[in-house]
């Protein structure tokens, strides 16, 4: 089967030219002091997107579900009291982990279409003094929704509880300051905004989360899973603790140093404003977005709730079969399709193909839309909110 003529998934999407080439480089020896310089370089873009001085980066060379079961395995010891933050599949799928880790598993739980409130968050660290660490997804995918870390960052902080923050897919698309806001250990994945390819878990440590690591006795070590040989043999001895994925450095060390050239403040406007768009676009043809309020509504990819009769998969092979357009499906969010708008997807027009074709597969199903009615909107949309700068060279 030939590739879509466009992918609008949620994620991984192609890379630009240039990290395309990048991975197409060398491969070199992993103690090459070439290599050992590129994947300090990279460690640094990394930081400089998180916008953190203070916390310390790790790549763990695995897709980010290795840095999130890390995170959790190296935090969590049995008996331990955590508080698990569920707006959605990959919140829900956390605490699994944590189960079976041994922690005493806490639950704030809201529906897949909503966001946790900090001041309930607030209440429960009140009332459950024994709770050390708070676990939340930033943006849930396939809700395309957001939890306000903002807020819960110096809740916990103040409370002495260390936070695990699941940044997979809003990295590099949507604001997000780790330092400023008082998270302790974040996990990003590189194939989401930032627009490189998958293979990597791109990650920062507070001292505080380090601190709650070291009271661990059973925190991963001599394991792919060990944040503590990452931080004791590279960053303490100079020692990679396996051979590193030199192409996927390469690739990612790419696409961080093109979003640092845009400004990480210009990408996150340029994510921000494709999805503004793509909302006002589902409105207008009558359709629904699936998170209950606009400002809950995560810029790299728009979730939309399928009409009664149909189903997720059904409408995005649909799709993909006669327009050639790739979507995204619910994952069991719920009776949803996904537009991603995500790395170099995240243009004015991109979205406008995924409305045509996502509307169109609707109709030819039996669903009564205004198409054009739709476009017109996002395109307003698009006109009402200006060029950004630098667009006219991407």
């Amino acid at each position: 089967m030939r590739p879509a003529d466009f992918t609008l998934s949620a994620g991984p999407n192609d890379v630009t030219a240039a990290a395309r080439a990048a991975l197409g480089s060398p491969l070199l020896y992993h103690y090459d002091p070439a290599f050992i310089e590129r994947f300090k370089v990279a460690e640094q873009r990394i930081a400089a997107i998180y916008g953190t001085t203070e916390h310390e980066i790790i790549l763990m060379q695995g897709e980010a579900v290795l840095g999130l079961e890390s995170a959790a395995r190296s935090v969590v010891r049995p008996g331990m009291a955590v508080l698990n933050l569920v707006s959605g599949v990959f919140g829900k799928g956390f605490g699994y982990w944590l189960t079976a880790i041994g922690a005493v598993l806490h639950e704030i739980e809201v529906p897949y279409n909503e966001a946790v409130d900090p001041a309930v968050v607030a209440a429960y660290l009140d009332a459950h003094p024994e709770v050390e660490a708070v676990s939340v997804v930033h943006s849930e995918t396939p809700s395309g929704t957001l939890n306000p870390v903002r807020e819960i960052g110096p809740i916990c902080r103040s409370r002495g509880v260390v936070t695990i923050v699941d940044c997979v897919s809003s990295f590099g698309g949507v604001e997000l300051r780790p330092q400023e806001w008082q998270l302790d250990l974040l996990v990003a994945g590189p194939q989401k905004c930032l627009g490189g390819p998958p293979g990597m878990s791109l990650m920062a440590v507070s001292e505080q989360a380090w601190a709650l690591i070291a009271k661990n006795p059973i925190a991963p070590r001599g394991s792919f899973l060990s944040m503590l040989d990452w931080k004791e043999q590279w960053h303490g001895n100079g020692k990679f603790p396996f051979t590193p994925s030199v192409s996927d450095l390469h690739g990612v060390s790419a696409a961080a140093e093109e979003l640092l050239e845009e400004g990480v403040d210009a990408a996150i406007a340029r994510h921000s404003r494709v999805a503004a768009a793509c909302r006002a676009g589902v409105t207008g043809m009558g359709l629904q977005v699936w998170a209950a309020r606009d400002e809950i509504a995560a810029a790299c990819a728009t979730a939309i709730r399928v009409p009664e009769g149909l189903t997720d998969i059904g409408i995005r092979d649909h799709v993909r079969a006669r327009y050639g357009v790739q979507l995204s499906a619910g994952q069991g969010a719920g009776p949803i399709i996904r537009i991603g708008h995500m790395g170099a997807n995240a243009r004015p027009m991109y979205p406008i193909v995924g409305l045509a074709a996502l509307g169109q597969g609707f109709v030819d199903l039996g669903v009564k839309l205004d198409i054009g009615a739709g476009i017109e909107a996002a395109m307003a949309s698009l006109a009402a909110s200006g060029a950004l700068p630098g667009s006219a060279d991407r």
